[in-house]
């Protein structure tokens, strides 16, 4: 039994597949697939079985997922333990929506780390919002930064508010919609398909059909897109400022629009943060924490946006 088999299994118990686990690992199915085969095998039990409602634990696998989440987090721990002793920095791993990740991480991050220079070794990635929380509670990921977590209580999570803004929807400057939002063809980026994003949830709310979603890469390309006049896009509305003012984009009215949403700090317990977490919680309330979310600049060209891809404890 090894480090890498717990850690797919909690992973595939906690996100409900393997497919899922594999993601958030960055790996392939077939090793998170070949990790729980042999946890199964040495253990001689299935764990987790497949069924009609998705993945379900078996009575040993229930038992098993408390320890094997305790020693896949001490197996962190002992890795950190380990840099620390060689003089190396911290490491700091932060996750967010692919909408904050295209516009916010990055200079919240340069931010970041001028302010605690050589402190901490920082990475950044893209994560659903589903596998914030486990993440987090695993170990792969020292911060989530997003929507608010609904966090399962067993995990040592919280997820604090930490900046408010305003979802809006918006279209090219001079088109005329007709019909119903339903018929209306929704531009959106990846985010767009995370049900738990504000912007899957608005989407959901309105009844969208999922043929009439169109997915981008990123923001930026939706809201291309929408000026061109293929569609509607939501957008974060200080972040689409720019192209309102120049007149590129509109805002449609709809009811209930716009939507007040905020994004959330998802973190470890306080006394199981580590330094440079602890750091990172303490910046996102400064005033320039505040400044770059409210007014990020460029950030990162899309042509250059490339989450990495980082294991904690995979071999």
């Amino acid at each position: 039994m090894t480090l890498t088999q717990l850690n797919a299994f909690v992973l595939v118990a906690r996100l409900g597949s393997v497919t899922a686990a594999a993601s958030a690992l960055g790996v392939s199915e077939p090793a998170v697939s070949q990790a729980l085969s042999a946890l199964r095998l040495h253990l001689g039990d299935q764990l987790v079985s497949r069924g009609p409602g998705g993945m379900t634990l078996t009575p040993g696998g229930s038992r098993l997922l408390s320890t094997a989440s305790q020693i896949v987090m001490l197996g962190a721990e002992a890795h950190a333990a380990v840099r620390a002793a060689q003089g190396a920095p911290e490491q700091l791993r932060v996750v967010a929506t692919s909408t904050l990740a295209e516009f916010v991480i990055s200079p919240l991050m340069e931010a970041f780390t001028r302010r605690f220079a050589g402190s901490a070794e920082v990475s950044a990635g893209v994560a659903a919002t589903k596998e914030m929380a486990v993440l987090v509670a695993n170990r792969l990921a020292d911060a989530a930064i997003g929507p608010s977590v609904a966090s399962d209580p067993a995990l040592p999570v919280v997820s604090e508010p930490i900046f408010r803004y305003r979802l809006v929807v918006v279209a090219a400057g001079q088109s005329r919609l007709r019909g119903s939002p339903r018929q209306w063809r929704w531009l959106v980026d990846p985010s767009g398909t995370d049900p738990g994003s504000d912007t899957g949830q608005l989407l959901a709310r309105l009844g969208i059909p999922e043929n009439m979603i169109g997915v981008f890469p990123n923001q930026t390309a939706a809201w291309a897109a929408a000026a061109d006049g293929a569609g509607v896009a939501p957008a974060v509305e200080h972040l689409v400022t720019q192209q309102l003012r120049r007149g590129e984009l509109s805002r449609v009215e709809l009811p209930g629009l716009p939507v007040d949403a905020c994004w959330h700090a998802t973190l470890l317990e306080r006394q199981h943060r580590s330094t440079a977490a602890s750091a990172l919680r303490r910046f996102l309330s400064t005033p320039e924490a505040m400044q770059l979310m409210r007014s990020p600049a460029a950030g990162v060209p899309p042509s250059r946006f490339r989450p990495p891809v980082y294991v904690t404890i995979w071999s």
